[in-house]
């Protein structure tokens, strides 16, 4: 079973900036995508951005393209997250995730806290 480990967490002021890493523990783990949700206190989780693995093509969520930027090391089986110009509502543990290109999104990390004060 592939594990995803997610780092870069923690706490940051307002308008600071944080890097999310998630690195899948098989080398040969080949998904269609990975990705990045949130959960934020009392509210549902929320898609953040993602990208396709062969391709690197990205989505983002509501307004987060702009501040957040996804992209993935395909030699280091990781996937980012940049998180610039970050404001006390980007406050959440923040999930990595991986699909295929039929599924749904299957793997989960353990996620990963960030606190952004104002």
């Amino acid at each position: 079973q592939v594990q995803l480990v997610e780092s870069g967490g923690g706490l940051v002021q307002a308008g600071g900036s944080l890097r999310l890493s998630c690195a899948a523990s098989e080398r040969t783990f080949n998904p269609y995508a990975m990705g990045w949700f949130r959960r934020a206190p009392g509210k549902e989780r929320a898609f953040v951005a993602s990208i396709t693995w062969k391709f690197g093509n990205t989505t983002y969520g509501d307004s987060k393209n702009g501040r957040f930027a996804i992209s993935r090391d395909y030699a280091k089986n990781t996937v980012y997250l940049q998180m610039n110009s970050l404001k006390p509502e980007d406050t959440a543990v923040y999930y990595c995730s991986a699909r295929s290109a039929a599924g749904a999104w299957s793997y989960w990390g353990q996620g990963t806290q960030v606190t952004v004060s104002s």
